[in-house]
């Protein structure tokens, strides 16, 4: 018998895996409103290499994922101004569930309910691997960051601003 923790499928592993995406799995003990300062010291990875998922909309109400860098935040002014938008504002946990089918804080841009243009911070393509959100609280996969602009044909922006 393995002593390895059996993780559950997720929308966001069975995408991965019907992709044929090679990932890991990172198991953590989550904490309600511990952020990715958490899920990096638990997985003692550091925390710019963790990846949140965010759901946000335009001055439409349109939903849009931006994925940064865990230790940063966006400039939605940035951003808006980068994809032609008049203003970006995040969505409200409901509205993001809706969006997505994922709780806040188990949100992953993979297998999300609606499909959705995503954004990516650019300079997170220069890592050589992420932790991003497989689905589920306390869960992230490692991938490299450029299944993102393949798979969910992400577009780079640069709207980080140092927390």
């Amino acid at each position: 018998m393995s002593n390895a923790k059996h993780i559950s499928e997720t929308p966001a592993t069975q995408y991965l895996r019907k992709q044929k995406i090679s990932f890991t799995e990172h198991p953590y003990h989550y904490e309600e409103h511990g952020g990715t300062q958490v899920s990096a010291r638990e997985l003692g990875v550091d925390e710019h290499c963790v990846v949140k998922t965010l759901v946000m909309q335009n001055e439409a109400n349109k939903p849009l994922i931006v994925l940064m860098h865990g230790d940063c935040t966006v400039s939605t002014k940035n951003l808006a101004r980068q994809i032609g938008c008049k203003s970006i504002s995040p969505c409200t946990p409901e509205m993001a569930q809706r969006h997505t089918a994922y709780q806040v804080g188990g949100t992953s841009p993979f297998g999300t309910k609606k499909i959705m243009p995503v954004y990516i911070e650019s300079s997170i393509l220069n890592l050589e691997k992420i932790y991003i959100n497989g689905g589920r609280r306390g869960y992230l996969v490692g991938i490299a960051p450029q299944i993102i602009t393949e798979a969910l044909k992400a577009v780079a922006v640069d709207c980080a601003l140092k927390q």
